[in-house]
């Protein structure tokens, strides 16, 4: 609850009527006191009423496209029986506030208000709760109360089409790995029998030696396991214009095109960043959440060294994807580190004011201004 400037001053009003009339034995000073508080009381009973109201939102869609429209529909409903509603309410959308009409709202009735959400940016944008005001008819007290629970909407990067998948490579238990056609079916291990199972993948001759029913998993070693890495440090995207690293938003475009061509293809594909983030964000599903809500972090100077030698050490895949901005050329040579564990590795170089040199690290270096360039040059790619 909070008092203002009006009913300050008249709460003062009053004890200071109430002090005088007491103090000098004005009756009439102490009946304008009386009146004062009485008043100030009042106006605080009554905005203390607190509305029952419901409070459903919807999106449409939860989940766009940088630049593509998305709306916020909001249903606001008086279950209340004996008063209509007659509130100043504010809905928050991405900070910024949006006027909610409930001027007399009756019991059992409803109010619709639909608005765009903004998606000029990538992120996720936190619509809600909403803020409800109530006053006095003498506007000295407001109580602002929230309804409802906040909804994200999720705005990804920009997907730019790629024509170009890479090609398969199959490998061996001797640790060889070789270029082979789509299709190939390779044995990958053995496994309790299930109900469903296919009779004639049943391994009998490692069944009469365990005493029970084996089943072969095979596994399609030739399908291209593709690894994006997003370099998500600070310092590989220095520039900034008006808060933001433009850099680095071409770099998230360029992710979501290589993980949706992958979708696209039915290829393994894991996205990756060089920073992890501490948690999850809430209600993410699946890459493009994650890179629409991901953010630069500081790190240190340790952060890529230890997340390439992770990828060293995992070795997730065949072909490594790796985005950076102008400010992780001169790290290159971590990724270049990589060629042993990655047949083939792909650097994507953003917001650079030249050419990157590969140097004898044998990497392939796109240099693109956005992600829209990289397409372009990710499809001229003639190793695909």
């Amino acid at each position: 609850m909070g008092i203002t400037a009006r009913g300050v001053g008249l709460l003062v009003a009053a004890l200071v009527l109430l002090g005088a009339g007491f103090r000098y034995a004005y009756p009439e000073l102490t009946v304008l006191g009386a009146a004062a508080a009485v008043a100030v009381g009042y106006a605080g009973v009554t905005a203390a009423w607190r509305p029952r109201l419901t409070v459903e939102r919807r999106a449409d869609p939860d989940r766009v496209a940088r630049g593509e429209p998305a709306a916020m529909e909001l249903t606001v409903r008086n279950t209340g029986r004996l008063r209509a509603a007659n509130l100043v309410a504010e809905d928050r959308c991405a900070g910024a506030l949006v006027p909610v009409p409930l001027l007399r709202l009756r019991p059992g009735r409803d109010t619709v208000v639909r608005y765009g959400v903004p998606t000029q940016r990538r992120g996720v944008v936190p619509v809600g709760p909403l803020r409800v005001v109530r006053r006095d008819p003498l506007g000295l007290v407001a109580l602002a109360r929230g309804y409802g629970d906040a909804v994200p909407v999720w705005v990804h990067p920009r997907i730019h089409p790629l024509s170009a998948v890479p090609t398969g490579a199959g490998r061996s238990l001797d640790g060889r790995t070789d270029s082979v056609p789509h299709g190939s079916i390779t044995f990958d291990s053995l496994r309790e029998y299930v109900v469903g199972d296919e009779l004639r993948r049943v391994h009998w001759r490692t069944s009469a030696r365990v005493g029970e029913l084996m089943v072969r998993e095979n596994v399609d070693t030739s399908l291209p396991r593709l690894v994006v890495v997003l370099d998500n440090r600070s310092a590989a995207h220095p520039g900034r214009v008006a808060g933001v690293a433009e850099s680095f938003e071409a770099a998230c475009e360029a992710a979501a095109s290589v993980v949706a061509a992958a979708v696209r293809e039915d290829l393994p594909v894991r996205l990756l960043l060089v920073a992890p983030a501490e948690a999850e964000p809430a209600g993410a599903a699946g890459p493009l959440d994650r890179l629409a809500a991901v953010e630069l972090t500081d790190g240190g100077t340790d952060v890529l060294p230890a997340a390439t030698a992770r990828l060293r050490r995992d070795r997730l895949g065949d072909t490594l994807v790796f985005l950076t901005g102008p400010g992780g050329r001169d790290d290159l040579g971590h990724v270049g580190a990589l060629r042993g564990a990655y047949p083939s590795v792909v650097v994507g170089v953003f917001g650079a004011a030249g050419p990157t040199a590969a140097g004898g690290t044998g990497l392939v270096v796109l240099d693109a201004a956005d992600g829209a360039a990289f397409a372009a040059e990710w499809d001229g790619i003639r190793r695909w």
